[in-house]
């Protein structure tokens, strides 16, 4: 007959779990913005307890913008940076040594907006307007540079206005011209009254993902194991989202500082949701690069002068520590 004491251990291994396998340990995300409903899986940790059950304890550093992401990784205050490719390639052309990890969003997302009456239609009726970003050091500028470069214009052919996360009171307002936005900036815009606009859209000149996981070098060859398991929760909590995308906006009421609108919330995840799938992410799993398009987005930075150092992805992408398709461990 086993022992009590074997029992116990047989039955905490049933129970088991990660969590209790070890004591989570803390793991901080550096991201791009405020807590926000597009986050909502990982806001609603304490309520599906994902990374938890990975034995980790998830923290959240609030940026603004995707260039702040990385400073918060690089000054050591988050282990990995909720970023964009284009704030990736500004800092290993600076020369930080990074690792992208995990593909967050495949599609992009970002877009230049103008109401109708501003007559603003291709990147070309840019020249000359002032534009709105989020922030000098965030993925709409980035993508407002691409957009520019695609009918050869450069950032001194516009006025670039910061104008925060509530970008659209001052397109309303006629403070600029348009705003450069991601496509839950314009659903809320829309919801507001914003009114019939032109929308033209960064993924018809290049389809870069909108955000990624990066790592510093050293961290990757030294956390993988930490690393692995937060990635694989990150990976639940995106399919979570996707699979339960009413309780993820029932939740985001409460978690995000701007989900009081449930039905807003449900619109915002959707976008969320699409944006987290592509072609290989079907075929190989969340989290998955197409290393080609990564490439060619940095061939591009440099052709365009926003970079001045030709960059290897296949040695600034690394694949190895994403978990295996849904459904697997």
């Amino acid at each position: 007959m086993p022992s009590f004491r074997l029992l116990v251990v047989l039955a905490l291994t049933w129970l088991g779990g990660p969590a209790l396998a070890q004591t989570p340990e803390k793991f901080t995300v550096g991201g791009w913005s405020q807590p926000i409903s597009e986050i909502t899986n990982l806001l609603a940790e304490p309520d599906h307890g994902l990374f938890k059950a990975r034995g980790i304890a998830l923290d959240y550093v609030p940026g603004n913008g995707g260039g702040a992401a990385i400073q918060a990784l690089l000054s050591g205050q988050a282990d990995v940076a909720f970023t964009d490719p284009a704030s990736f390639y500004l800092a290993l052309d600076k020369g930080a040594d990074l690792v992208a990890i995990y593909n967050i969003y495949p599609q992009n997302v970002f877009n230049v907006v103008a109401l109708k009456e501003r007559g603003i239609r291709s990147a070309a009726d840019l020249k000359g307007r002032r534009v709105g970003v989020y922030s000098l050091a965030s993925g709409t500028r980035q993508h407002l540079l691409l957009l520019l470069a695609s009918a050869g214009l450069k950032e001194s052919d516009v006025t670039v206005e910061v104008t925060g996360l509530l970008n659209f009171a001052p397109l309303i307002q006629g403070q600029v011209d348009a705003t450069a936005a991601t496509d839950t900036g314009l659903l809320v815009g829309r919801a507001k009254g914003l009114g019939e606009v032109d929308v033209i859209a960064v993924r018809d000149h290049l389809n870069l993902p909108s955000d990624i996981f990066v790592v510093t070098r050293k961290d990757y060859e030294a956390r993988k194991p930490l690393l692995k398991r937060f990635l694989a929760a990150y990976r639940d909590s995106a399919a979570w989202m996707i699979a339960r995308p009413d309780e993820a906006a029932r939740l985001a009421v409460t978690r995000a500082i701007n989900g009081r609108d449930e039905a807003i919330n449900r619109e915002v995840i959707a976008l969320r949701n699409r944006s987290s799938v592509s072609p290989t992410t079907e075929r190989e799993g969340l989290g998955h690069f197409d290393l080609p398009v990564l490439q060619e987005g940095a061939d591009t930075f440099r052709r365009l002068g926003l970079i001045a150092r030709a960059l290897d992805m296949g040695q600034a992408v690394k694949s190895d520590l994403l978990p295996g398709k849904e459904g697997t461990k």
